[in-house]
């Protein structure tokens, strides 16, 4: 059973470490309403104190899919696909996915996936709520006059 790994905290960050893309299948989540073992998936929420969104990784296995499909009430839900090839279905509509696809589906939409590879299908996932973005980075963003420390560390 995977863990995430603590790297280092501090006052404005955590950083977290899940292993290599193909070790997310030795991962295992205890579904917190439904109390049933799910393998090969990893929330980051609490690991990395998330409050605004949340991340997960998930692995299915070669030539199979994802055995339900789901919606949401207010979050939209990207998927990155980090390796694998296969399908992917919201409502009755169905396209091939592959190694860097990126997929937005509104709340609404009742998504599932299906990995037609030799190999395991890693994704990340993504999910805030929908309409929830005040401003995009370089508008909510802003310099400062800071020198890094990068040269010291060679």
């Amino acid at each position: 059973m995977g863990n995430t790994k603590k790297v280092t905290t501090g006052k404005h960050y955590q950083v977290i470490n899940v292993g290599k893309t193909e070790e997310i299948k030795n991962h295992t989540l205890i579904h917190p309403k439904l109390g049933i073992e799910i393998k090969g998936k990893i929330f980051l929420n609490q690991d990395i104190e998330l409050t605004g969104s949340e991340i997960s990784f998930s692995s299915i296995p070669p030539k199979s899919e994802l055995p339900y499909f789901h919606v949401h009430n207010k979050d939209e839900e990207v998927y990155i696909i980090q390796s694998g090839t296969g399908y992917f279905q919201v409502d009755d509509e169905t396209f091939p996915i592959e190694e860097g696809s990126v997929i937005r589906v509104a709340p609404a939409g009742e998504r599932t996936l299906y990995n037609t590879s030799d190999v395991e299908m890693v994704y990340i996932c993504i999910q805030t709520k929908e309409k929830s973005l005040e401003k995009f980075s370089s508008e909510d963003g802003k310099r400062v006059d800071r020198k890094s420390k990068f040269l010291s560390l060679l």
